[in-house]
């Protein structure tokens, strides 16, 4: 890949990226590191109005509100960070920019993390934090009827898995919402390592999550590999200079094969969960007010 490809703002936040091998030694370094570096890469978002941490059913949430009369559609948000990294502080500031964007509600999830809890943990609670919200949402303004479901990276896979998951129970979500997903443990990546996302750090990723022995090729972990037939209407937004982009727009053409409506964006010269960084790219908002748009056109609401 050609460096000149490389957008002005991703080159910048690249040269103050330090890298370093991640290992279960560092591991917890690592991810105190993610949430210090919060205020430069996200910056302050100040939507929406009404911020509260819940217990849904055992499972940590945070739920954004705009704090309007009435009760909101919701989105269940699965955070990114290779299964391992990430929390709710980590995405609080890209989970209030997508409820500003959409005004729906959010709810994010703070599913348990590999390697201490590996595969199905995260997608079981996901599971538990959505059967919370049919039960109790309206007690805390919330109308789980229509039900979106969005996550970053791993996030996306979670959220794909999630929305898979409900359609074969008979209770389909309304969208999904997915940036930058992972999709596809064969790991089979193009040669932009220099770009941020490492293929050795999706190694270490996929072994922490679904360690060597556990069946990849089982649709929880394969999604591409499922029948898509009647998945809920899709966006997924990609960076070109991504190790996961080819991956994420193969399984954009399944959906669609499938008859399923998908927006598929690929933002040139942005590197891997360029959304998320909301105080250094100019294409976080743009994809911000993507997904917006999209929802709203599939799912208007009153």
């Amino acid at each position: 890949m050609d460096p000149s490809r490389l957008h002005p703002q991703a080159r910048a936040a690249l040269g103050v990226q330090p890298r370093e091998p991640l290992t279960v030694a560092n591991l917890t370094a690592v991810r105190h590191s993610m949430v210090a570096a919060v205020p430069d890469e996200v910056g302050l978002v100040s939507a929406p109005g009404n911020v509260v941490d819940v217990d849904a059913n055992g499972v940590p949430a945070r739920l954004f509100r705009d704090g309007t009369a009435g009760a909101s559609p919701v989105i269940l948000y699965a955070h990114g960070g290779g299964w391992v990294l990430g929390d709710l502080d980590t995405h609080d500031g890209l989970c209030r920019a997508l409820a500003g964007e959409t005004g729906w509600s959010v709810l994010a999830v703070d599913y348990r993390r590999a390697p201490e809890h590996p595969f199905p943990a995260a997608l079981d609670d996901l599971d538990t934090a959505l059967a919370w919200l049919r039960e109790h949402g309206a007690v805390h303004g919330v109308d789980p009827a229509p039900t979106a479901v969005a996550g970053d990276s791993a996030g996306g896979h979670l959220a794909t898995v999630a929305a898979r998951r409900a359609r074969d129970a008979g209770r389909p979500l309304a969208a999904q919402l997915l940036i930058c997903p992972v999709v596809d443990p064969a790991q089979d990546y193009p040669d932009l390592d220099d770009y941020g996302l490492h293929r050795e750090e999706m190694a270490f990723f996929w072994d922490a999550y679904a360690p060597p022995g556990v069946d990849r090729s089982a649709v929880d972990l394969s999604p591409h590999l499922a029948d898509l037939t009647g998945m809920p209407p899709t966006v997924i937004i990609t960076a070109e200079l991504d190790i996961l982009r080819p991956e994420a727009e193969r399984y954009a053409a399944a959906l669609s094969a499938a008859g399923v409506p998908v927006v598929s964006a690929c933002y040139q010269g942005m590197v891997h969960n360029f959304p998320r960084k909301l105080a250094l790219f100019d294409a976080a908002h743009a994809a911000m007010a993507q997904l917006g748009a999209a929802l709203r056109h599939w799912v208007p609401v009153a």
